[in-house]
């Protein structure tokens, strides 16, 4: 179990900001970053940045060294980041501009970005205060563009982009292949933590290995995805400019692994997220994905309370809760 984050402070930081030419007046941590301590840098003269930071003690989830050759490791590191930011600005796709990234430890125990802080907040604030706004700017169909924008861009094979674009090759044989034994070992976790999960793993099992059977092969080449792309993901700035942040998980897969994700987190905001591909989404990975989705919320909350550094375990415990109640009645055959 670990022990309570500490905070960093000016003294720690001031050397990121000297390599921007500024003088360190305050810092400032963000909420969020469970994987990453997120740091407001403000300089002197009034100008801002914000500091990523990567180090064991930043980190909630106590997870290790992780293989990015495995799709859904652990997406938290520098070479993610730096990988992920790249790909994203050769697309089109707007992330906070990476400003200054040391891997060098020189300063602090841990890799560090500088990037851009954008002003604004997230399009769950804005979803959850104002919908005439939403309605008025068209925010919603803006990040449905920023989607098909993002899901236009391919790879020979899927994976991490760090993997991708570096010419490497992920584990597995097939997107479908890797979520079906993701979820078999998520479900593997549950029965010692509860005992509804416990009476239902031999028919979840037996799910999971039928809907996987389903799917078809698929031979186009996979589109570029967030992977966790839900409103608290994207920054809208004063001029109504998106940009997505928490960028570490981008990868090459299925775009029904998105769609999935997209719609439990936009819930009744989702249908105005229709894009180019959603026409021609395949039913049987859309239902594949949904219970490795559910079982996913279950096993990764657990495993963060586990850790017992969460700021806020009930609101983990509620989604396990959530998710578990999901999984256990989710139909044996499509609705």
């Amino acid at each position: 179990m670990t022990t309570a984050r500490r905070t960093l402070t000016s003294t720690d930081l001031a050397p990121y900001a000297r390599t921007l030419g500024h003088a360190l007046d305050d810092v400032t941590r963000l909420r969020g970053g469970s994987k990453k301590g997120v740091y407001r840098l403000t300089f002197r003269d009034g100008s801002t940045a914000v500091a990523y930071v990567w180090s064991p003690d930043e980190d909630l989830w106590d997870a290790g060294p992780a293989d990015p050759r495995d799709p859904f490791s652990h997406a938290s590191g520098l070479d993610l980041f730096t990988a992920a930011a790249h790909r994203l600005a050769a697309a089109g796709v707007r992330a906070p501009r990476l400003l200054h990234a040391d891997a060098s430890h020189t300063h602090l125990p841990a890799d560090v970005a500088l990037v851009e802080d954008l002003p604004g907040g997230t399009l769950e604030d804005l979803l959850d205060a104002d919908e005439a706004a939403v309605a008025e700017t068209g925010v919603l169909e803006r990040t449905a563009a920023l989607l098909d924008t993002l899901h236009a861009c391919t790879a020979p094979r899927f994976g991490k982009v760090a993997v991708v674009d570096n010419g490497g090759s992920s584990y597995g044989g097939s997107c479908e292949t890797v979520v079906a034994e993701r979820a078999l070992s998520d479900l593997d976790e549950l029965p010692a933590r509860d005992p509804r999960a416990a009476a239902a793993h031999p028919r979840l099992a037996e799910l999971i290995r039928t809907l996987a059977a389903r799917v078809q092969p698929r031979t186009g080449p996979p589109p570029l995805i967030h992977g966790e792309l839900g409103p608290d993901h994207v920054r809208v700035t004063p001029e109504g400019d998106l940009a997505l942040i928490d960028i570490e998980g981008l990868m090459y897969f299925d775009v029904e692994w998105e769609h999935v994700f997209l719609r439990q987190r936009f819930g009744r905001h989702y249908d105005a997220l229709r894009t180019d591909d959603t026409v021609c989404l395949d039913e049987d990975r859309l239902r594949l994905y949904r219970l490795a989705t559910h079982l996913s919320l279950v096993a990764g909350p657990l495993r963060l309370l586990d850790v017992g550094d969460f700021h806020d375990p009930e609101f983990m415990r509620g989604i396990a809760e959530h998710h578990l109640g999901l999984a256990l009645s989710f139909p044996e055959s499509a609705s």
